[in-house]
């Protein structure tokens, strides 16, 4: 039910925006499309801070958001060929758990 529901939403375009999340969901809890944003944007927003303060957040059965550090490293620039020294940096990753992977995996595979 929930698949044929997106698939509509989503019709032949490869990503839903936030605003198509919070409807969805709000037609999913009947909660207002204002609650549903409000608890969109807080748990968006405490992800992002936890995130910042070099903390992790796990949610069981879907995943974990946490920092990793990328070490200094040479690049080049495709377009002009140009070598450019990229420095030592923090970025957010998601980590799928391993329920998520599988259920991505066996649905995408019988499709």
């Amino acid at each position: 039910m929930i698949r044929a529901e997106l698939m509509e939403l989503l019709g032949d375009r490869p990503a839903l925006t936030k605003n198509e999340l919070v409807h969805f969901l709000s037609r999913r809890t009947g909660l207002t499309k204002v609650e549903t944003e409000t608890v969109v944007e807080g748990l968006l927003g405490t992800v992002q801070e936890i995130l910042k303060m070099g903390k992790k957040v796990e949610l069981r059965g879907f995943g974990t958001f946490l920092v990793r550090i990328r070490e200094p490293r040479t690049a080049r620039n495709p377009a002009t060929q140009e070598t450019v020294r990229l420095g030592r940096r923090h970025v957010p990753v998601f980590k799928p758990s391993k329920g998520l992977k599988t259920a991505v995996g066996k649905a995408l595979a019988a499709s």
